[in-house]
Order: structure tokens, then C-alpha cells, then sequence
């Protein structure tokens, strides 16, 4: 991971269409309606629509909301290969972090890592913080479990809907609990790079 101020090479990133177009495929198979998905998930009937159509992009509790009820990993919908089925239970999986598929919402990119790694109970994703201000957010992002972060690169700032907020910068490490509102903003002129790791609270059956 380059930490070079002057040009960061560039990280994939999945159009927002296909995304929608598989989250569409995975609730059909299940036999979900829109307002089904909705009820379970708790987004708002109107963005799962737009999120369907590629109209929108999303915070990453949102769109993790939608895939937990449907039982599958957010790399399924952001890799067209990312739901093979794993022959036996891996050892291990390993990722380079500049080939990883992510998805950009305008304040953030997140790209998550290690996704093809059956029954995971984390969910660990490399992020580039873009947003400064808290105004670019309608609201702060919350969902279920704990989270972990280290920054890479640049320096950020987690804001919590308690009032409470932390400075962070190279090689410093935040844990929380992720029920509770947060926002990351980056802190100067950079852009920040971080490692985020989320639990994955398996409440959710696949559907049946």
C-alpha cells in the first residue's frame, strides 16, 4: 500500500449498476420483494429501489444491511466470482489490497477484503477517506457488532452521534462499537487510507 502523497495508485472500482443488478439477482432467488427486503433490513424501501437501478450509492451499513438478510457477503456483489463454491474449507485466503474490487459513495471508497473466505465472521475492508465535513452526510452510519481501524495513511477523525470523537493518525488504532453513530473524516489536505475490520453478527437465516 503506497503511502506517496503525490499520485496513489488508483483501486478498482465496481460500477454501481452491476452492483445493483446482482443485490436484484440474490433477492429474487430468495423470493424477496422490494418491500420485503425492506421490512428486514430496515433501508427504506425508496433507496433499495435506486440501489437496484444503479440510481444511487449507499453507505456501507446500508448496503450491508440488504446482503446480511440475504446471507451473503458484500464481495459477492461487488466480484462476479465471489459465490463459487469453496471446494473444502480454506486455510487460508490472501488479497492484494490494489486488486480488490470496492465501491465509491463520494465520501468514501471501501473495498472489502477476503470475501470468498466461507462462514467469516469479519469483515475487513481497506477504505480511502475522502469526506471533510459532516455536513456531506445526511445521517451517521451505524450497524450491528464492533469495529476495528487503523490508519494507514493521512490522518482522520471518527465522530460519534454521542458527541464524542477521536483523532487518529499513521499507525494509530480505534476500537468501538459500531451500533453506535460514526462518521470517519480525513483530516487535511490528503485524502486517509485505512484498514477497518467489522464483526459480522450471523442473527440472519438464509431465507427458507
Amino acid at each position: 500500500m503506497t503511502t506517496e502523497s503525490q499520485s496513489p495508485k488508483p483501486h478498482p472500482l465496481i460500477d454501481r449498476v452491476l452492483v445493483g443488478t446482482r443485490l436484484r439477482v440474490h433477492r429474487k432467488q430468495q423470493n424477496l420483494t422490494l418491500k420485503q427486503l425492506s421490512e428486514q433490513c430496515g433501508v427504506a424501501l425508496s433507496t433499495l429501489s435506486k440501489m437496484e437501478l444503479g440510481q444511487a450509492t449507499v453507505s456501507y451499513d446500508k448496503l450491508a444491511a440488504a446482503a446480511r438478510v440475504l446471507n451473503i457477503s458484500l464481495s459477492q456483489l461487488f466480484n462476479s466470482d465471489a459465490s463459487l463454491e469453496q471446494p473444502a474449507q480454506p486455510t487460508v485466503i490472501s488479497n492484494t489490497i490494489s486488486e480488490v474490487a470496492g465501491y465509491a459513495t463520494g465520501s468514501y471508497e471501501y473495498h472489502p477484503i477476503a470475501g470468498e473466505f466461507p462462514g467469516r465472521t469479519m469483515m475487513p475492508l481497506y477504505a480511502r477517506i475522502k469526506a471533510r465535513s459532516m455536513s456531506e452526510f445526511d445521517e451517521f452510519v451505524r450497524h450491528p457488532g464492533q469495529e476495528f481501524t487503523m490508519v494507514l495513511s493521512g490522518r482522520i477523525r471518527i465522530h460519534f452521534e454521542t458527541g464524542e470523537e477521536i483523532s487518529l493518525g499513521e499507525r494509530e488504532t480505534a476500537y468501538f462499537n459500531s451500533e453506535i453513530g460514526h462518521i470517519y473524516l480525513a483530516e487535511g489536505e490528503k485524502d486517509a487510507e485505512v484498514i477497518a475490520v467489522m464483526s459480522e453478527p450471523k442473527e440472519n437465516q438464509p431465507p427458507g
